[in-house]
């Protein structure tokens, strides 16, 4: 899976990070990084979890 973030609708309130940290970090700028834009398929139950989590609906996932 590929992650998509809209960075226009992200306000890095950082539910994806608590989801998935291994992938999503807000960090001191207040910013929302995404580490591993193509994390491996173990990552693909939280990756959806983290989609639907979104507030603003800032994340997608492209398989």
């Amino acid at each position: 899976m590929k992650v998509i973030v809209d960075y226009d609708l992200c306000t890095s309130n950082a539910v994806c990070m608590g989801i998935a940290p291994e992938v999503f970090e807000v960090r001191d700028d207040g910013f929302l990084y995404v580490l591993n834009d193509s994390p491996g398929s173990e990552f693909d139950t939280r990756l959806r979890e983290a989609v639907a989590s979104c507030p603003n609906g800032a994340i997608s996932v492209e398989e």
